[in-house]
């Protein structure tokens, strides 16, 4: 259906990104299971007569987690953010694969700088997806959205989704909905049938704390979601989240697609499958904090900034969200700089109550340029303030 409203918003996100670049690498994997993750010395072995011997999840041992794993894989729960030890109770003959971000961000710039010769109103959400502002093409739909797989394509030998709505909140759910090389295309008339029927965690910013206690609340529809009232939510949410469940129950999202300007800062942030405590997963929590923070490394050295102040961002399992900063004498943009200062912030916030998400941000962001920084050395990997109850 092509949509009736002034606005066409697409998202797109590339389908299991970082496993479909290893899979370009070891085209024998296709088909497998694999999750990408833990160390470079975990990387197969070219053997003597040209195959290549891969590392077994039943084999691993360590505190790593998944970075991200095929669709193979994910039929038997493996998911982002796991414990490599947890995949491997799941998944044991599935493959294990280091991440290799250097490749990642190569692919990332091939396939925006591929969209944007086609679409260049795009607003950079990460390594992997993009928001596209259509509305000026004179194209259906439909048509401009197969151009741009075919060129994504055609640049990376990859495939990609597509989302296209009147906003962004619509785009990213549809994006999801026909994965992997879907495209999917709505308008607000089709909410009732198309959007309202999906569990609500569909939608993006309904975590699994929040999907756990809407169900409690016995909501666990949009379309339950959609007919609640909106002082009951903000009763059980608090007036800010409740107002927002209501409002993007009803497709509502006015957010525009920021193409233009200087950013203002640059972050990562993740919510954890399970609220994790700061004691008891420490190992866990070490990991996805190093990791963040060499990502927004990463995201500043590719857009050629340095930032800085870096602040933390933590969410508690009862919703409360708390934010600690620290000014640099000098900007940056190395990933141990970066930890060290967030290791900072990170001490000086309460952690008795379990986490539920954990971000990292660098602002007072300015034009510069610096040496690449590689993987934070072992020592690093375990921040001390997570064991400062």
């Amino acid at each position: 259906m092509e949509l009736k409203g002034p606005r066409r918003i697409a998202h797109l996100d590339m389908d299991a990104f970082y496993a479909s670049v290893e899979l370009l690498r070891y085209p024998e994997l296709r088909g497998q299971p694999v999750a990408i993750g833990g160390r470079s010395d975990e990387s197969p072995v070219l053997l003597e007569d040209g195959t290549r011997r891969f590392v077994r999840l039943r084999n691993y041992a360590g505190r790593g987690v998944v970075t991200t794993a095929t669709y193979e894989a994910r039929v038997f729960g493996v998911s982002s953010g796991m414990g490599l030890m947890k995949a491997a109770q799941l998944a044991p003959d599935a493959i294990l694969l280091p991440a290799d971000f250097r490749a990642y961000r190569h692919y990332s710039h091939l396939f925006k700088a591929a969209v944007a010769s086609i679409a260049p109103h795009i607003e950079d959400h990460g390594i992997d997806e993009i928001y596209i502002d259509l509305s000026g093409l004179p194209e259906e739909s439909g048509t401009v959205a197969l151009r741009i797989k075919q060129v994504v394509r055609e640049s990376t030998a990859l495939s990609c989704s597509i989302g296209i709505a009147p906003n962004k909140l619509l785009a990213k759910i549809c994006s999801d909905l026909n994965k992997p090389d879907g495209l999917t295309i709505l308008d607000f008339t089709d909410i009732p049938e198309r959007i309202w029927p999906l569990p609500v965690a569909k939608i993006n910013g309904i975590g699994p704390k929040a999907n756990q206690k809407l169900a409690a609340l016995g909501i666990t529809t949009i379309a339950e979601l959609a007919e609640a009232d909106p002082g009951f939510l903000q009763s059980n949410f608090g007036r800010s989240y409740g107002r927002w469940l209501h409002e993007v129950s009803h497709g509502i999202d006015d957010r525009s697609v920021v193409t233009n300007g200087e950013p203002k800062s640059i972050s990562r942030e993740t919510t954890f499958e399970r609220d994790l405590h700061a004691r008891y997963d420490r190992h866990i929590l070490s990991e996805v904090f190093t990791s963040l923070c060499g990502g927004v490394a990463h995201d500043l050295q590719r857009k050629g900034y340095v930032g800085r102040t870096i602040s933390i961002k933590l969410r508690y399992d009862d919703f409360h969200t708390v934010t600690r900063d620290v000014t640099l004498p000098f900007p940056t943009a190395d990933a141990i700089a970066i930890r060290r200062a967030a290791e900072d912030c990170l001490r000086r916030v309460p952690l008795k109550r379990r986490l539920r998400l954990l971000g990292v941000r660098a602002s007072s962001l300015s034009s510069g340029s610096v040496a690449e920084s590689g993987p934070l050395p072992r020592q690093e990997q375990l921040p001390l303030a997570l064991g400062n109850l």
